[in-house]
């Protein structure tokens, strides 16, 4: 009887392995960037330098997020006249309008804060995977 219930959960786990495999073989990367790396029309002509990763799409920018934040929840999100950015742990999506639709730019957290800062400011607060100090007198020390 033993044997039984372990070859059952024997053959339970290996059924949701091949599902799993299966998802991941469907569905591309499991990771923001790997969404709008699947989804959107890559254009290098608009990358800036080698930091930030350019894709476009006809949709707007607030359609492009709604798309991109339905399949991945951002850690911080700000919206203003200028576009939408998106902050993740370890990278922004940036959707600013472009005369055909919108331009998503991908980028590590490393450089997008300091390029996006004069814009996001204090509004993309600061989660795990960060690298800036914080707090009060001793914090991070």
């Amino acid at each position: 009887m033993t044997y039984r219930r372990w070859f059952v959960v024997g053959a339970a786990v290996a059924v949701v392995g091949a599902l799993l495999a299966a998802f991941a073989i469907f569905y591309g990367n499991f990771s923001p960037r790997g969404y709008v790396q699947d989804r959107y029309n890559r254009a290098a002509s608009r990358d800036i330098g080698g930091a930030a990763v350019a894709y476009t799409s006809s949709k707007t920018p607030s359609q492009v997020a709604k798309e991109v934040t339905d399949a991945w929840q951002p850690a911080d999100q700000y919206v203003d006249g200028s576009g939408v950015y998106l902050r993740y742990d370890d990278d922004s999506v940036v959707i600013l309008p472009i005369a055909a639709g919108s331009v998503i730019l991908l980028e590590r957290l490393t450089t997008a804060y300091p390029r996006y800062h004069s814009t996001v400011g204090s509004h993309w607060g600061w989660g795990r995977g960060s690298t800036v100090r914080g707090g009060g007198p001793g914090a991070g020390k």
